[in-house]
């Protein structure tokens, strides 16, 4: 927790339900597996893509001159919704923002954003950034989907490794120009011309160059899509397949929210006295043999995970 901003992961059915509370209307998020154009295409209209990748940590992050891909345009703050980042753990929600504010007219974005956007607008960036940090209804929404920590891990390092960092921005066109727009840096970045029909190929382009600067090894990266409610292209097409898998997307959705919302410590714990109970009616040695053939499974898991090369590694912002 930090600044009263919890840590939400990095998933479509998290951003779609947060603007979803948050007042918005037809809007949904979908993950992107590819860098090809056609898929992002497909999803017609997009409206923006959000991107999450290592923070890098050994070379300078920001810069006041250059970014390292295309150009600051520092004037254009004044006509397009560009906050900087003033805390941690809201860069998930800002990005999503960032694309979202500046698709007033094209989204129904709702009247509580709608008042946010229209206080801010006259701010310089920085101060946009505050009035989010202390935005109660924003802050309040983003909590909400972050997920249940009944213990606080209060060891320390002693290694002197450090702990790998994930960073949100934003990429949107907005006026025929093609903006990337990342909170850490002074001003959004510029990347040329682009229509929204040539947004997918533009944008794919950008982010396969910003792939290219990591290690081959890198492949913690993770890409959503900005688009229309996909169940209103089923409804006006007539695809009833469609329709229904969307539908059961978001009962899913639902349920997965609810999951990372709950505390399971009690259930556990009920649930491990009554098979404990029950082994120790059994007798004849049935609680230490079931002892026993967990700690082998446990021993098996652990080196087939070695041997698979670790585990997988869960991203947040």
């Amino acid at each position: 927790m930090s600044g009263g901003w919890n840590t939400i992961e990095s998933d479509a059915g998290v951003f779609t339900f947060l603007l979803n509370n948050l007042g918005v209307q037809n809007v949904q998020f979908e993950e992107l597996l590819t860098l090809e154009p056609d898929t992002l295409a497909s999803l017609y209209p997009v409206y923006g893509v959000i991107f999450l990748f290592k923070y890098p940590t050994d070379t300078p992050y920001t810069s006041t001159d250059k970014p390292l891909d295309g150009d600051f345009d520092h004037d254009a703050a004044e006509h397009l919704f560009f906050a900087a980042q003033t805390i941690q753990n809201a860069c998930g929600t800002q990005a999503l923002l960032s694309v979202l504010m500046n698709k007033d007219g094209e989204v129904d974005i709702g009247q509580p954003l709608r008042e946010f956007k229209e206080f801010t607008m006259v701010l310089p960036p920085e101060f946009r950034g505050e009035a989010l940090s202390n935005s109660e209804l924003i802050r309040d929404v983003h909590n909400s989907f972050a997920k249940s920590s009944p213990f606080a891990d209060e060891t320390q390092r002693t290694s002197g490794e450090t702990e790998d960092a994930f960073h949100f921005i934003a990429y949107t066109p907005v006026n025929g120009t093609l903006y990337e727009l990342d909170g850490l840096q002074p001003a959004p970045i510029s990347h040329g011309p682009c229509t929204a029909e040539g947004f997918p190929s533009k944008v794919m382009e950008v982010l396969q160059r910003r792939i290219a600067r990591y290690d081959l090894s890198e492949i913690r990266f993770n890409l959503m899509a900005m688009v229309r409610d996909l169940r209103i292209r089923a409804r006006e097409i007539g695809d009833v397949e469609l329709l229904e898998r969307e539908e059961q997307k978001r009962r899913d959705w639902q349920f997965e929210n609810a999951l990372r919302r709950h505390n399971f410590i009690g259930f556990a714990g009920a649930v491990l006295k009554g098979v404990v109970d029950s082994k120790l009616k059994e007798g004849d040695g049935a609680y230490d043999k079931w002892i026993e053939d967990a700690k082998t499974k446990t021993k098996q898991r652990l080196e087939g995970r070695k041997k698979g090369g670790g585990e997988d590694v869960e991203m947040e912002g």
